[in-house]
């Protein structure tokens, strides 16, 4: 029998779930999102939408009573009220995986309490304990909101004494915790997922070069020595046996100086990291997320070329309407774009893959990337 799915977010990642749903009419009927923004980029690419906010309680009931199956693409939804759902529709990743994930804090003791290596940290509570605890850390070290941040907006880096008072005020009525400041040498991720039988796949380990906080490109496969990748892809596929739930899973995670591995941060959902495996992987990290939620056995995760991903984003001092982005889609190039109406600066607005269909190595494929890049144009 189809089922109907459901999506908490109808962003880029809700409409590139929706297409992927498409490709497998076997399985699924229709596509509902749940997204404030009308005519969002998943109804465009065929979703009927329900407009309201992510944790509208009665936009989230009405998204159950239209789906059998429902899932996110934004950790904004309100893991309460789908936990109160769950024993009337399917629900994956398990909203309490959601309610664990959502809270920064309660994400690293959870990694901590599972022996999984992360940075040290601790929960704030004032601004003599922020004043007491970056002493106990050493300079620098982050000040983090523990909900609802994405893209580095919830860090405040804290490098000396004099700044401890403006970090605690940026975050004013807010609940934060203090992380030790990591200095490393790279940041990677894992793709991984799981299905509602506990299959197990995970991606090839990709390196990831962010600016001003956002992802903008990934590497895939990460430049490092199979030592670190396999020891990434053996705390990836053991932070998977120990949460509850399906679905493909982003882990961002750090290589320090001293070649160990920690995790940073985990996303519920798929990963801007994993856009590479559209045209790089048998099987797309989107297709995969579908698979492991319904129930199918996952498909490969095989790489079949190296490939880059570069993130288009918004000009900086620019909102509004903006022309379509063009670029030559010739030697293993292919452009993304995501329907979005307006820039804003920084806006995630499309991306592309270069891909080593000729196997020239990923090096060359990288400086290929960046010379792409500095082509792209805005026409407002």
């Amino acid at each position: 029998m189809t089922k109907s799915l459901g999506i908490i977010g109808g962003g880029q990642l809700g409409m590139m779930l929706t297409e992927a749903a498409k490709t497998m009419p076997e399985y699924i009927s229709d596509v509902t999102v749940l997204d404030p923004t009308e005519n969002c980029p998943a109804s465009r690419s065929g979703a009927k939408q329900i407009v309201a906010d992510f944790k509208d309680k009665n936009a989230i009931v009405e998204l159950a009573l239209q789906s059998d199956v429902i899932t996110y693409e934004i950790e904004s939804g309100d893991s309460e009220v789908l936990e109160s759902l769950h024993g009337e529709v399917a629900i994956n990743p398990s909203p309490s995986t959601l309610r664990v994930i959502q809270d920064k804090y309660l994400q690293k003791k959870f990694l901590r309490q599972n022996n999984i290596p992360v940075a040290d940290f601790d929960v704030i509570e004032s601004l003599d304990d922020l004043r007491k605890k970056t002493v106990i850390f050493q300079y620098p070290v982050l000040l983090k909101a523990r909900r609802d941040a994405y893209d580095g907006r919830g860090n405040f880096k804290i490098n000396d004494s004099s700044q401890i008072e403006e970090a605690y005020n940026k975050f004013a009525g807010r609940q934060t915790m203090i992380e030790k400041f990591v200095d490393f040498k790279m940041e990677v991720s894992v793709i991984a997922a799981r299905n509602i039988h506990g299959e197990i796949a995970t991606y090839p380990l990709v390196e990831n070069i962010h600016r001003e906080n956002i992802l903008e490109f990934t590497i895939a496969p990460a430049r490092v020595d199979n030592k670190i990748a396999s020891e990434a892809d053996r705390i990836a596929k053991k932070t998977m046996d120990v949460l509850h739930g399906a679905g493909v899973f982003g882990i961002e995670m750090f290589v320090t100086k001293d070649e160990k591995v920690l995790i940073n941060e985990i996303a519920p959902r798929v990963h801007n990291s994993g856009h590479h495996t559209l045209q790089s992987s048998e099987t797309s990290q989107f297709e995969q997320h579908l698979r492991a939620i319904l129930g199918l056995p996952l498909g490969s995760t095989k790489l079949k070329h190296a490939t880059v991903m570069c993130n288009i984003l918004g000009p900086k001092d620019f909102f509004g309407r903006y022309k379509p982005i063009t670029l030559e889609q010739t030697n293993g190039v292919y452009l993304k774009m995501y329907n979005k109406d307006e820039a804003k600066p920084q806006r995630k607005l499309g991306h592309f893959n270069v891909v080593d269909e000729q196997d020239k190595g990923i090096d060359f494929v990288f400086e290929k990337a960046i010379e792409i890049k500095k082509s792209v144009k805005f026409l407002t």
